[in-house]
């Protein structure tokens, strides 16, 4: 199943860091983590002793409702026996962890990795991200492979991500780093109101208040009139907005309009 937002005759992004999943658990998570890696221009899986999935064939059949259109990742994904095989080709690791391990090495955040990573990366160095199992995470001797710890800003009352939520924000932040640009705008159909138009607004609404006793206590008429004027100075209104909302007050001051209700052919 494709999901919303695929478009399968756009331009896939592809290269970044290697994304190494360590004895991931459960197929629909690395499934989960292909559909993230698809998501932020991600395109080198690789899979250290997977359980229960030893082949392309059974992770693709396994893992691909989960993935729901970035199934090439799965295709794509590579298998090792260990984590030393898996990172053999790399010039810099990156190990991601909830916890403190002892060791001396420099611990960062997704948004301050991913920049250091991207130009890096960009001078030639080929780079990968560790992820441990779901529910222990990398072993230390795992962990002393990396070159650097790579952690996340979570309630430390509950500090513990879902696989796939870890790759999907360590992907976010390296597209964040690449430059990224909107995928889409919404077109303005009206230009900002000029302050001539609003201010006629203003004069239309403050007499039709006066004339309705509105400004009581009449010494604090030009505060109110303040105040009103400052909230829709803060709606940034356009054309459309003050001759739409001035059309309304006029119908509220003038009644309904006098509707012919016969057709011409009635005529």
């Amino acid at each position: 199943m494709v999901g919303a937002g695929t478009n399968a005759a756009a331009p896939r992004f592809d290269g970044g860091p290697a994304v190494v999943l360590v004895r991931p658990q459960l197929a629909v998570n690395i499934g989960m983590a292909a559909r993230a890696m698809a998501n932020f221009g991600l395109s080198d899986m690789r899979l250290v002793s997977p359980r229960e999935i030893g082949s392309a064939r059974a992770l693709k059949k396994g893992a691909s409702q989960a993935a729901s259109g970035a199934v090439y990742i799965l295709e794509g994904a590579r298998f090792f026996d260990s984590v030393e095989a898996a990172i053999a080709d790399l010039n810099c690791v990156w190990a991601t962890t909830a916890r403190e391990r002892g060791q001396d090495k420099r611990v960062l955040l997704p948004d301050v990795a991913m920049p250091e990573m991207a130009s890096r990366l960009y001078a030639g160095e080929k780079h990968g991200i560790l992820f441990g199992p779901e529910r222990t995470g990398l072993e230390n001797h795992e962990v002393a492979l990396a070159d650097a710890l790579i952690t996340f800003p979570v309630s430390p009352a509950y500090a513990s991500l879902n696989l796939a939520q870890a790759v999907l924000l360590t992907g976010y932040e390296w597209q964040r780093a690449k430059g990224a640009t909107l995928p889409f705008d919404n077109p303005k159909f009206s230009p900002a109101a000029p302050r001539e138009m609003i201010t006629s607004l203003f004069t239309f609404l403050e007499e039709a208040l006066e004339a309705r006793g509105y400004y009581r206590p009449l010494p604090k008429a030009p505060v109110m009139k303040r105040n009103m004027r400052n909230m829709f100075h803060r709606m940034q209104l356009t054309e459309q907005d003050v001759r739409t909302f001035r059309g309304a007050l006029v119908r509220l001051l003038n009644g309904p309009r006098k509707l012919d209700y016969l057709d011409t052919d009635d005529k």
